[in-house]
């Protein structure tokens, strides 16, 4: 046999910045995203509630971290994963429950999952900044 026959063809490269993934599959890495980035932050969250309830010297120190604008950014991120990661909570229990599983209804959760978590976001933030 010829060693062209013998050769397999190699998979071609997988050009990842190609792929055009769908509202719905974003909408469920964001989730994922939102859920690790919230856990992996646990402890600095626990930091700040321990030191605004700790004492009145303590709760100057957390005003102090908080009043930082870098933080009040990161603050405001996780707002956003928080409210992301509920909202498509409830749009995954409800597709578990067999509701809105045609391609039309999981697209337009989606964006209704992103739209009331960046406007939750904007109100919330607005009002806490």
């Amino acid at each position: 046999m010829s060693e062209a026959i013998v050769r397999k063809q190699r998979p071609k490269f997988l050009a990842l910045h190609e792929i055009r993934l769908p509202l719905p599959g974003i909408v469920s890495i964001l989730h994922r995203v939102s859920g690790a980035g919230l856990f992996l932050m646990m402890p600095f969250l626990l930091y700040l509630f321990d030191r605004s309830l700790a004492s009145p010297e303590s709760f100057a120190a957390y005003k102090s971290v908080v009043g930082n604008p870098l933080v009040k950014l990161l603050l405001l991120g996780l707002l956003w994963a928080y409210l992301h990661h509920f909202c498509a909570g409830i749009r995954f229990l409800l597709l578990d429950l067999h509701k809105g599983i045609d391609l039309q209804s999981a697209r337009n959760s989606s964006r209704i999952v992103l739209v009331v978590s960046i406007a939750l976001t904007v109100i919330i933030g607005v009002k806490l900044w």
